[in-house]
């Protein structure tokens, strides 16, 4: 069954095609505990925008990853970035799609297991 979901004013949604995770992930890198996403990652290939009238994008640091969010609500929505490896490795060109769990229909990400990644040492 897929999964959808869509920022706070539902200008920006999505569909992903594949399963919630086991587990979401923390990261604690600057960005990422600033803003407070629990991610959900996935290939590329199963997520796709089914509306979109007010995206916008943050690139920071290595300019590497694009962290999208609404323009109108302000409400993170997911990031394109390296599929990078726990030690912060990555091939060159893997992608993956980290999405805020917390804006799946239907669902309550504060009840899900989390990892944390530690964001703030690996890059």
């Amino acid at each position: 069954m897929p999964i959808t979901g869509s920022c706070h004013c539902g200008r920006l949604a999505f569909r992903i095609e594949g399963e919630i995770p086991a587990a979401l992930t923390r990261c604690t890198c600057t960005f990422c505990a600033k803003r407070g996403a629990l991610l959900a990652y996935y290939p590329p290939q199963q997520f796709s925008v089914t509306q979109d009238a007010g995206d916008a994008v943050y690139r920071w640091h290595t300019k590497l990853v694009a962290h999208h969010f609404c323009r109108d609500c302000g409400v993170a929505t997911w990031s394109d970035s390296p599929d990078f490896g726990r030690d912060g490795s990555w091939d060159g060109h893997t992608r993956r799609i980290g999405v805020n769990a917390r804006l799946f229909d239907g669902w309550d990400a504060e009840r899900a297991k989390v990892e944390v990644i530690d964001g703030r040492h690996l890059w």
